[in-house]
């Protein structure tokens, strides 16, 4: 009977650390995440201000002021436009700029 009793209060210890464990990793990978939304926000309010001081950029400008993937300017960019902040000019290939919405 102790030693059953003993076996309880362990496996009772064991699943209270592994929850706490699980636990920590859960808000670790929030504090990440909300790290990385942070980070968006810069980077496209970055772009928005290129925009505003420069009129009109392409992919590569975008990529090479703020030093990130060529993926990660797309995105933003697609973001931009679906939040009717930019609109793209041309339609494929290297002779495509993007710039503020509001412009004409």
């Amino acid at each position: 009977m102790p030693q059953t009793i003993l076996i309880i209060i362990g496996l009772v210890i064991i699943v209270l650390l592994l929850w706490q464990k699980t636990r920590e990793k859960v808000v670790g990978i929030c504090a990440a995440v909300m790290g990385m939304d942070a980070k968006k926000r810069e980077r496209k309010e970055k772009i928005l201000e290129l925009f505003a001081s420069r009129g009109s950029l392409n992919n590569s400008d975008i990529r090479e002021i703020l030093k990130i993937s060529e993926r990660s300017v797309v995105r933003y960019l697609d973001e931009m436009e679906k939040e009717n902040k930019v609109e793209q000019v041309g339609s494929t290939g290297r002779s495509v700029t993007y710039r503020l919405k509001s412009q004409q």
